[in-house]
């Protein structure tokens, strides 16, 4: 896996120049529509949800997700398999069931649930299978870990609206999985592309995804 290679050896100039050559900051930036259903915003601020998704590398995710307005924490880590596997070293091996992920804690008074799923599906590519960029396994797939009916439902809506609009030049093949448990990711990887902004992979990966946020989002973008 090309990310943990780099990871363990960002000055090895070959595997730098691999993560240049196949940047998943590169794909195509489209503007997505709002859903045409959304749950109903809430009218108790003082009880956040959370959104479970995974939309490739957690660090890009993340990333994106803690500049939105209404989102009060974003947690990388991992979810779809067990406990016993929620390791960085056999996720990365694949075969767990995990899915890189972030757990997204917001105020739906202040965003709500369908507007979260807009952001997601618009800056990354939902239409690749288990891989994003440089970043290749099943661990990579992109999903949303739907924890209530009512979500699946809006979700599954949205991608049917997304495809029918043709809205990407391919169908998404982002699935819907019952949420099962999160767990968090280790400390090193928290706040990744805040800590390491000149990290080649961030650079290449991360930064243009915020670049997508504030682009298509400007009234949503929050310096955190």
């Amino acid at each position: 896996m090309l990310r943990r290679r780099c990871l363990a050896a960002l000055t090895v100039l070959g595997l730098c120049m691999m993560a240049f050559a196949c940047a998943r900051g590169d794909s195509p930036s489209v503007e997505v529509p709002a859903p045409a259903a959304d749950l109903t915003p809430s009218t108790q601020p003082s009880q956040p949800q959370t959104l479970v998704v995974g939309g490739g590398c957690f660090w890009c995710s993340e990333a994106v997700f803690e500049h939105v307005k209404g989102v009060t924490e974003v947690i990388s880590g991992y979810s779809g398999g067990t406990k016993e596997t929620a390791t960085y070293e056999q996720v990365s091996a694949g075969g767990t069931g995990h899915a890189e992920a972030i757990q997204i804690t917001y105020d739906p008074s202040q965003v709500t649930y369908g507007r979260l799923l807009q952001v997601f599906f618009s800056t990354f590519d939902p239409t690749t299978k288990d891989y994003q960029g440089p970043d290749h396994g099943h661990q990579y797939r992109t999903v949303i870990f739907y924890q209530t009916p009512e979500q699946k439902q809006v979700a599954e809506a949205y991608i049917k609206q997304l495809d029918a609009a043709h809205v990407f030049a391919k169908p998404i093949v982002t699935t819907l999985e019952p949420f099962k448990a999160f767990y968090p990711a280790e400390t090193y990887h928290q706040d990744y592309v805040k800590h390491h902004r000149r990290d080649p992979y961030v650079v290449q990966n991360s930064l243009p995804e915020l670049q997508k946020l504030k682009q298509h989002f400007p009234k949503l973008y929050r310096e955190p």
